[in-house]
């Protein structure tokens, strides 16, 4: 079993976005953000529920397979629930739809808690808990799978800084944002605690994995 982070951010380390509007929720930074995973064969397939074959099948691809791979149960922040956006609504089911891409327990941290829901296979259950009692719930949960840390980044970080994720896995779009909510802060000599390596794919995209 070991806990894991996958993410994309910018070349200057922004893993969110600032320029969503209400006529765009995620704004256009997102798309370019995130361009290189959407853009593969594994994002349509797991995702959108695409059976046309279609979509990138390089460097990206092999992250985007490896992200959803020996899964078995997920944590996520309140801002990827999307409870920052309808934090009064309580028919707010997320971002998913009607098939969430996840299929596995998922473990939402937020200050709010509200009865857990169900869409197809997978239970949200919304918990205030901190990290080391959030991850012993997941590890419950996930039958001796590994448990994914699903982001945002200041949730991810404070995985990180407790000392709680055996890999880390960032795609480093070559892009600048230049505001938002770093990964990075607070991480100095992470480093020291992993063994990294990078690979560059066909998109530009950079894939530096820190392993425990």
């Amino acid at each position: 079993m070991a806990v894991r982070v996958d993410l994309n951010i910018s070349l200057d380390g922004f893993a969110t976005t600032t320029d969503a509007t209400p006529d765009n929720s995620f704004g256009l930074d997102w798309g370019r953000l995130v361009e290189a995973y959407t853009a593969t064969r594994t994002f349509r397939e797991r995702v959108l529920h695409e059976s046309s074959g279609e979509g990138t099948t390089g460097v990206d691809d092999k992250y985007a397979a490896a992200y959803f791979e020996g899964i078995g149960a997920e944590i996520m922040g309140a801002g990827m629930f999307g409870l920052h956006n309808y934090p009064d609504d309580p028919d707010w089911r997320g971002w998913w739809g009607d098939e969430p891409p996840f299929h596995v327990p998922v473990f939402v941290l937020t200050h709010k808690p509200r009865p857990a829901i169900t869409v197809a296979d997978t239970t949200f259950t919304f918990i205030d808990a901190s990290p080391d009692a959030a991850l012993g719930r997941a590890v419950e949960a996930a039958r001796g799978k590994d448990v994914r840390i699903g982001g945002g980044p200041t949730t991810a970080r404070d995985f990180l800084k407790a000392g709680l994720v055996d890999q880390l896995h960032v795609g480093i779009t070559p892009i600048l944002l230049g505001r938002g909510i770093r990964l990075w802060d607070e991480l100095r000599g992470l480093e020291n605690d992993y063994t990294v390596t990078s690979e560059t794919a066909e998109s530009g995209t950079i894939h530096v994995t820190y392993r425990r």
